[in-house]
């Protein structure tokens, strides 16, 4: 267990265009001064070491990838991905995208007995080709900054909750301790 409370995830295949979206994200934020408490991973292709990755004690998890929605090429998304799978996918290695991995979080950690996050974000850009070949499309690429912000605010806000939530238990801890101490001091 890591105890870091966000993991910020780039996935995507950099061989596949546009693909290579979260991969490229990752790289610039992992050039960046992030919060304590913060991992940033390149987990690329590898679906099943991701899913494991999130079982390791993060309150948030943010994967960034190429993620088809209908928008025009380069339209940034924030989605709020459910942690509960509807059915359990089968296991590709090749083939698992976000949402695969959170389709088999509960199955692994019945399996580990690790825990999923209690929140997962999903930062996606519309592709405008997932053809093979290395690199991004200039939509693509002109929107990394403004997923690297989004990111950024992402980390930003599960930082602050875990502050919010850490003070709140110290708190509750600190009253219960005071109230057992004047239990013991107060006569009968």
């Amino acid at each position: 267990m890591t105890g870091a409370p966000v993991l910020v995830a780039g996935v995507g295949n950099i061989f596949l265009g546009d693909d290579g979206f979260g991969v490229e994200t990752v790289r610039r934020l992992s050039g960046l001064a992030l919060p304590d408490g913060v991992d940033v991973v390149d987990v690329g292709v590898r679906g099943v070491d991701l899913a494991y990755r999130l079982l390791d004690g993060y309150r948030t998890a943010v994967l960034v990838d190429a993620t088809c929605r209908g928008g025009p090429p380069g339209t940034l998304y924030l989605v709020e991905a459910a942690a509960e799978p509807l059915e359990v996918p089968a296991l590709d290695g090749h083939r698992m995208g976000p949402d695969a991995v959170l389709g088999l979080l509960a199955t692994l950690a019945a399996g580990t007995g690790g825990e999923p996050p209690a929140r997962v974000l999903v930062v996606g850009c519309e592709p405008a080709s997932l053809e093979e070949g290395i690199g991004l499309s200039e939509p693509v690429a002109a929107a990394v900054d403004g997923a690297v912000r989004m990111v950024l605010e992402a980390v930003e806000e599960a930082v602050r909750e875990a502050d919010a939530q850490a003070s709140s238990a110290e708190a509750s801890s600190a009253d219960a301790l005071s109230a057992e101490s004047e239990r013991r001091t107060t006569p009968c």
